[in-house]
């Protein structure tokens, strides 16, 4: 804990070495902002070992919560503080995350597979489409066109978020990934994250030592949901627009390897992971000489099956820990 708290101190100056509306800049506002996602969908694979396909659809959810409620999409204008923003976002997500996870309480294995992925194609065709569902006297979405003029994060104690000076949407974004870290460490180590562990392990074990079941895994649901909402809230007022190509399949494989690639379970692996991948989504594929986001997807699943197969429990395995469930 204490080597994080010093990584999260020089992450916290680094900006003070950097051009204020730079490219590295912004590249660690969006790497903090999926390792906050990455945490999340940790929760669900890495500590209850339960699987979601479709997490993309909770950063759907999440962004559109702040294109509603801060921009002038449903006239005259919401424009609410975006911490209020946030706590919408939260409840929204989490909501949605719980009952997602109703209809997986009986399946296994594939079977979870396949509805989380259906949930995730189906909230992707809402937003596609949703100009033509009408909704408290306005389009749900802002179908293929998005929804643009998002309201910036204004707090009172950080300076103006704008564009030419990138450090206070850093110091937010960064602010939100260390409170996610310590979420994650407190609910690994409680008798939730126990009882997850044991969830993963031995289902049955768990449930004749007493787990409730159902519960622990909409518990897992819903708080790994709630997560994307909030990476998907603040990325939806720092870009200020949504629109249907950021909530494809890909992008929740796009978490899914960071998962993986880090480590189920393991909260500094899946965040190093992150990092790493957002690395070489943003600033190294670009700079190859011929147009490789075509075959971005196919690149982070054969990093998937790689690390599968040669490392099943990722570069950086959770330990486990003993504990009682009781």
């Amino acid at each position: 804990m204490r080597r994080a708290a010093a990584a999260l101190v020089v992450a916290a100056l680094l900006p003070l070495a950097l051009a204020q509306g730079g490219e590295a800049l912004h590249f660690m506002i969006l790497a903090a902002a999926y390792s906050v996602m990455a945490l999340g969908l940790n929760v669900v694979v890495g500590f209850a070992g339960l699987l979601d396909l479709g997490y993309v659809a909770f950063f759907a959810i999440g962004a559109h919560m702040a294109a509603h409620l801060s921009s002038t999409f449903w006239a005259p204008g919401i424009h609410l503080d975006f911490l209020l923003v946030l706590v919408a976002a939260v409840a929204a997500t989490a909501i949605a995350g719980a009952a997602i996870g109703v209809p997986t309480l009986r399946l296994r294995g594939d079977y979870v597979g396949m509805v989380t992925l259906a949930f995730g194609e189906i909230i992707g065709q809402v937003v596609s489409n949703g100009r033509e569902i009408r909704f408290l006297g306005g389009s749900l979405t802002g179908g293929p066109n998005g929804i643009s003029g998002i309201d910036r994060i204004d707090l009172p104690f950080l300076a103006p978020f704008g564009r030419l000076d990138l450090r206070p949407w850093y110091w937010f974004a960064l602010a939100l990934l260390a409170l996610t870290i310590v979420a994650n460490v407190r609910l690994r180590d409680s008798r939730t994250g126990r009882a997850w562990r044991a969830l993963r392990d031995d289902e049955q074990a768990a449930a004749a030592a007493g787990v409730p079941i159902a519960r622990t895994k909409l518990l897992a649901y819903g708080v790994g949901a709630a997560l994307g909402g909030i990476a998907g809230a603040f990325l939806a007022s720092y870009l200020s627009f949504v629109n249907p190509g950021q909530f494809t399949f890909s992008f929740s494989i796009f978490i899914i390897a960071m998962v993986v690639l880090g480590g189920p379970g393991s909260i500094p692996g899946v965040v190093a992971a992150a990092v790493a991948l957002t690395l070489l989504n943003h600033y190294v594929l670009p700079r190859f000489p011929v147009d490789l986001s075509g075959v971005a997807p196919g690149i982070y699943g054969l990093l998937l099956v790689l690390v599968m197969l040669l490392r099943p429990e990722g570069r950086h395995p959770i330990g486990l820990k003993g504990g009682r469930l009781t």
